[in-house]
């Protein structure tokens, strides 16, 4: 199944919780970030593939219409060249290329050097890497290269090397690292091989919803996910993820309901977006779109 699209039909869920107000908020907002090139805006102020791939999935969930043909336009200028382009920013590319309303014939016209491109990062253990020829893959890779062929309805190549990639990261506790460099167990990590490796149709082992839901922390100000047991704060992006990767393993978190939505609302601003942390001070579309999905779970 499309990755984008599973996370898709979570977020749209969430204009419910928000209310018309603030949904109309986070529409000026996004819309707002888009620069003359088609390209929506990092923290920089300039345009990135990365950051758009985000805005366009935000307006998607709040059921707006994406501005198609300037994207289109700024996606054919990035494909121009794509050795220029790292591992993160081509599966970025290939995520658009999915959202664009194209034929079937357009689509995959533009995607397969792109998907090519991709498969350059295969890892020697059989998985993938942000760096090309590298000895192992890392779990955030694999779920990008996953979501990559996912979200255009073809099948990943070699899926038995991604899965021997992720059974070398994960950990006795039922968490998975993201990487052999850094083999500590954390939230995003242990999201991603989730919902990869239930896309493969693969088992998860039974402690690991466990793990998931012992990285949920009360504060004086809510309750969130911490991204690593000894972190310091919980953040939105690990929320997101473990609320998603909790509701696949179809695990209820009904009794965490109330302090998550009080956690997320402290993230808000009426700016119309959602910072990722208290520390953040910055506003950007990632943490939006984060914000979005962790409230559609909660919309359930």
């Amino acid at each position: 199944m499309s990755l984008r699209l599973e996370m898709l039909q979570v977020a749209r869920l969430a204009p419910a919780v928000l209310g018309p107000e603030a949904t109309e908020l986070i529409d000026a907002y996004v819309k707002a970030q888009q620069n003359p090139d088609g390209g929506f805006r990092d923290r920089d102020g300039e345009s990135d593939l990365y950051y758009t791939s985000f805005a366009i999935d935000v307006l998607t969930s709040l059921q707006v219409e994406p501005p198609f043909e300037s994207l289109g336009g700024y996606l054919d200028e990035k494909r121009s060249d794509l050795t220029e382009m790292d591992f993160v920013h081509l599966c970025c590319l290939a995520r658009l290329y999915s959202a664009l309303p194209e034929t079937e014939q357009t689509a995959e016209r533009a995607v397969a050097p792109v998907l090519a491109a991709i498969e350059t990062y295969r890892s020697a253990d059989g998985g993938y890497n942000q760096i090309e020829e590298a000895d192992t893959g890392s779990a955030y890779a694999c779920f990008l290269a996953y979501g990559a062929y996912a979200d255009h309805g073809q099948s990943l190549p070699d899926s038995e090397g991604v899965i021997r990639c992720l059974d070398s990261l994960a950990t006795a506790d039922g968490a998975w690292a993201n990487d052999t460099l850094f083999p500590v167990p954390n939230v995003p990590s242990t999201a991603a091989a989730i919902t990869v490796l239930r896309n493969l149709r693969q088992p998860i082992p039974e402690n690991t919803a466990n793990w998931l839901l012992g990285s949920f922390h009360l504060t004086g100000n809510g309750g969130g996910f911490l991204p690593f047991p000894s972190a310091p704060i919980p953040d939105l992006l690990s929320t997101a993820v473990a609320l998603h990767a909790l509701d696949g393993l179809q695990v209820p978190f009904e009794k965490m309901k109330e302090p998550l939505l009080d956690f997320i609302d402290t993230l808000w601003t009426a700016e119309g977006g959602f910072h990722g942390t208290w520390d953040d001070d910055d506003l950007d579309i990632e943490y939006t779109y984060y914000g979005l999905l962790a409230l559609g779970h909660l919309a359930l």
